[in-house]
């Protein structure tokens, strides 16, 4: 977990696992701060290994609040899925945290989702959580980022399998994998950026 105090507008990532970059290096989030920087953005990381959206909410005034974030990046899912939090309780953390967000200071919201599994029941089991985002994101005017889809379009590319993407935890992606999901980050994280720009 990581965060660095400059002046300037903040784009925080909540999440869980991925977000926090278990197991790797250099993850996705080492990835997008070049860009922060050049966007004159303070990038502040605050998400835990295995932390699910009720850590998410119960933490909210510690990891979320104080910080003021102009971009907030919900990064939940997996680790809801596999301990498992039910769906029903998944929406409403994250309602929750978004009704939060935008009562205290009214960033723009993001929400990625990740990546696709191999095995047919852990992917039906987490595209459930998928869709919640989704759902969430229409209907409280976020924009969901859905990594999913742009790394089943990687690996049909490239005729790679998701393992090549992933740690021996197939819930883990590897350094690869990391690459990939900045890469569909990227997009949204401009568009968020401008949307700032234009508000002042």
């Amino acid at each position: 977990m990581t965060s660095r105090h400059v002046a300037g507008p903040r784009l925080l990532i909540r999440g869980g696992s991925i977000a926090a970059e278990q197991g790797v290096g250099h993850g996705y989030v080492d990835r997008i701060r070049d860009v922060c920087d050049r966007r004159g953005f303070d990038l502040v990381n605050r998400s835990r290994p295995r932390d699910t959206s009720f850590d998410g909410i119960w933490t909210f005034d510690e990891d979320i609040a104080p910080y003021r974030p102009r971009i907030l990046m919900i990064h939940f899912g997996l680790d809801d899925a596999f301990l498992p939090v039910y769906r029903s309780e998944f929406k409403e953390n994250l309602v929750r945290m978004v009704r939060q967000a935008r009562e205290l200071f009214d960033p723009v919201i993001l929400m990625p989702t990740s990546h696709t599994f191999e095995n047919p029941y852990e992917m039906d089991a987490v595209y459930i959580y998928y869709r919640t985002i989704r759902e969430v994101c229409q209907d409280l005017d976020c924009e969901m980022i859905a990594v999913h889809t742009w790394w089943a379009g990687y690996l049909q590319e490239r005729a790679l399998r998701s393992r090549d993407l992933t740690q021996e935890d197939a819930r883990l992606p590897n350094e690869r994998g990391h690459a990939v999901f900045a890469e569909a980050v990227m997009p949204a994280l401009k568009r968020a950026f401008e949307r700032v720009a234009r508000a002042g």
